[in-house]
């Protein structure tokens, strides 16, 4: 499940309405010049139309911006040969002015739909760095149903700090990673680009979940600080909190390690328990010079029919309007009967409409059930 749900709280745009919206100024026009050509003579409604083509620019392009200029000076022609002043100086005024303010507005219209096709190329391009970077989640991967969800703070952005990845191992295990790197931007972007590099590359050689995640703390620590000047290497530090999970298909339990992350939820039924583990390591990047030598592994039972919810703190974080955090231990368990899909959606639609559709924090949830073998 990879969408982009915030965009559904989008208000709608004009140009989804132009056919419609086209009534008003071409209304505008008949009513001006009907108006105009039966008024008395010293009524002049004319230097209404302007009105038109400075309307159009809003919901229409160039062309048809065009065309409504066009049908306005046509208008202000007609009506200065049926009022019989058109050889006057007033209404060649008029329509000078009129042409003028056409052409201005559809300048507007090309300058406009020129960096719209650009932002749609950018958007192009960040869609699939986010399918490269970001790939969906496994929908079925032994005896666990997948399914994952991110939603990025920004409204039109794709990417962002907040990661997840799974990889399938040769001892018949699934190995998962949820992860949230410090800061935003490019830079954030970057690092988490790396991380998820690191993961995949390693998550099915590595023989321990211990030694893989030796591996993902040294490559980050690395890649971070290779160029960083020496003097700043302790006072701008890049870290990422994560959790790594191994999930056996044989059995009924789940490992995991915890490097300064959220705990994961397990809800079994109607009854939702935190998996807090007893050490929780430091985030990754932050082990020191040498690293982080030993990590410690945490075992829960994790049986036929429980849920595991995996999530950033983007969700436990959300404010609504009073400033009241989102309710996700109370939430979460009213969509346990759902398939994984089932439940992100409900999540989803939930979790924009507490922050009335603008997070403070990129979000990631991802939610796991095991079925039976």
């Amino acid at each position: 499940m990879a969408s982009r749900p915030w965009r559904d709280f989008r208000c709608p745009r004009w140009q989804d309405y132009a056919p419609a919206l086209l009534m008003i100024p071409l209304g505008l026009i008949v009513t001006i010049c009907v108006v105009d050509v039966l008024a008395p003579p010293h009524i002049h409604l004319g230097p209404l139309l302007v009105a038109a083509p400075a309307i159009t620019v809003a919901f229409a392009g160039a062309r048809v911006t065009a065309l409504m200029g066009a049908l306005a000076v046509a208008a202000q022609v007609l009506i200065g040969v049926l009022r019989g002043v058109l050889p006057t100086a007033n209404i060649q005024a008029q329509i000078t002015a009129l042409i003028v303010v056409s052409v201005v507005c559809v300048s507007i219209c090309v300058v406009r739909d020129r960096r719209e096709r650009q932002l749609h190329q950018v958007r192009s391009v960040a869609e699939a760095a986010q399918s490269v970077l970001l790939r969906p989640l496994p929908a079925r991967t032994g005896p666990l149903r997948i399914a994952g969800l991110y939603i990025p703070a920004e409204e039109e952005a794709d990417l962002g700090g907040d990661l997840y990845a799974a990889a399938r191992t040769d001892h018949h295990s699934t190995r998962l990673l949820i992860g949230d790197v410090r800061g935003n931007g490019l830079a954030a972007i970057n690092n988490a680009a790396l991380l998820l590099g690191a993961f995949r590359a390693a998550a099915h050689r590595q023989a321990t979940l211990p030694r893989l995640a030796v591996h993902l703390d040294a490559a980050f620590r690395w890649d971070t600080s290779q160029w960083r000047p020496r003097e700043e290497q302790d006072t701008d530090e890049d870290f990422a909190t994560a959790i790594l999970l191994d999930i056996p298909d044989g059995e009924p339990v789940v490992h995991l390690i915890s490097c300064g992350h959220p705990p994961p939820l397990l809800v079994r039924g109607t009854r939702l328990t935190s998996l807090v583990p007893d050490a929780s390591h430091l985030p990754l990047g932050l082990g020191g010079p040498f690293g982080i030598a030993a990590y410690d592994v945490q075992t829960f039972p994790f049986e036929v029919g429980d849920l595991l919810l995996l999530y950033t703190d983007g969700v436990i974080e959300a404010r609504d309007a009073e400033g009241l955090f989102y309710p996700f231990t109370e939430r979460a368990p009213e969509w346990t009967k759902d398939d994984p899909d089932a439940l992100l959606r409900g999540l989803r639609d939930d979790l924009l409409a507490h922050v009335h559709g603008h997070l403070g924090d990129d979000a990631a949830v991802v939610a796991i059930r095991r079925l039976a073998v």
